[in-house]
């Protein structure tokens, strides 16, 4: 079995921050989006991955993932010119998944269960297509799913006005190489795409098995701000350990379940878990609260932050209170001649914003 993993896109849900960053390489409890994915596929044994990636931001890809050694496996870069679709990126990666079985990952995705079990169940009962399934509350947001019962997919709908069913498509596919057949028989949607729920679709049209696994675990698309702040918190609550390899002064406290990395400087603060501090970060005279993650170099002076994602060598000073917020790679947020009691923001990478 081979794996698909899918890293194109332009991210624009998470702009500005994707103007200078693939949405797949946005750290979650410091460790990109693509880390995790990686993570799942290597425990999984597989060791032939294709990663579809696009013109702008697959330099960057490249860069962090590498030839893939460090996963024990072998990476092969396939690059999609425009997304086009989920199916049109399986199209583009035909040469490279031959006749192998394989899965298929959506690079912003998360999930709190790895493959393995879903690999077996796929290898025991022979399916052309299974699909992971996630019970949601808005399911007009997905494509869903409406299963017959013996637990067969028997019909997909793509973000239904009156939903059929509750459980939505989760960004994780384990296809035969019937999916091929079947894609090659679809046309393009009104967006213009090629779309995976219409391959799929088409699958069980043609007389091939399709079925469906529920997740029990959480399940996390990365693609807005909101939903990444959930996704640390998540990361976080379920991962996060005390670990203290920093320098920590004696007027400092730190409170559960922290992760303070080597070379971190922690000077005259509170640091209350869950929170992974990154290595070299400095905290001075500040408060850093729950479910944050504050990235490499950063620094944080006279400043209360609580639930938001400070990415490397960023800058917080003299900031009363930020929460919920996303603050990019060299950027700064400083106290001006203004006064506010909280702040959210989101700033993309090299800025500066002076409140």
């Amino acid at each position: 079995m081979k794996a698909l993993v899918l890293s194109g896109g332009k991210g624009t849900r998470l702009r500005p921050l994707t103007h200078t960053m693939a949405k797949q390489l946005v750290p979650v409890a410091n460790q990109p989006i693509l880390g995790y994915v990686m993570n799942h596929i290597s425990q999984a044994g597989i060791k032939e991955v294709g990663v579809i990636i696009a013109p702008e931001t697959g330099k960057e890809v490249k860069e962090y993932l590498g030839d893939g050694s460090k996963w024990d496996f072998s990476i092969t870069y396939i690059e999609q010119d425009a997304p086009l679709g989920l199916a049109h990126a399986v199209k583009t990666a035909e040469k490279f998944l031959g006749n192998s079985a394989f899965v298929m990952y959506l690079g912003d995705n998360l999930l709190g269960t790895g493959l393995i079990d879903a690999i077996k169940r796929f290898k025991k009962e022979s399916p052309d297509a299974l699909i992971f399934l996630k019970e949601v509350e808005n399911p007009t947001a997905f494509g869903v799913a409406v299963l017959n019962k013996k637990g067969e997919i028997k019909q997909l709908i793509e973000k239904p006005k009156t939903p059929p069913s509750n459980l939505a498509l989760v960004g994780v596919y384990l296809f035969s190489p019937k999916i091929h057949e079947a894609i090659k028989r679809i046309k393009p949607s009104w967006r213009g795409e090629l779309e995976i729920t219409d391959a799929i679709q088409e699958l069980i049209k043609m007389g091939y098995k399709v079925i469906g696994e529920k997740l029990d675990g959480w399940w996390l698309d990365t693609g807005k701000k909101d939903d990444f702040l959930a996704a640390n918190t998540t990361v976080l609550d379920d991962y996060a350990i005390r670990k203290i390899e920093g320098s920590i002064d004696n007027s400092s406290k730190i409170e559960g379940r922290v992760t303070i990395s080597a070379g971190a400087v922690i000077k005259s603060s509170t640091i209350r878990g869950p929170v992974i501090i990154g290595e070299g970060a400095h905290i001075l005279n500040s408060f850093i609260g729950p479910f944050t993650s504050i990235g490499k170099g950063a620094k944080i002076i006279d400043s209360v932050i609580e639930h938001s994602v400070i990415l490397d060598d960023a800058t917080v000073e003299g900031i009363e209170r930020l929460e919920d917020s996303l603050i990019g790679r060299l950027s700064k947020v400083t106290l001006g001649s203004g006064h506010t009691k909280a702040l959210r923001l989101m700033i993309g990478d090299h800025s500066q914003v002076e409140v």
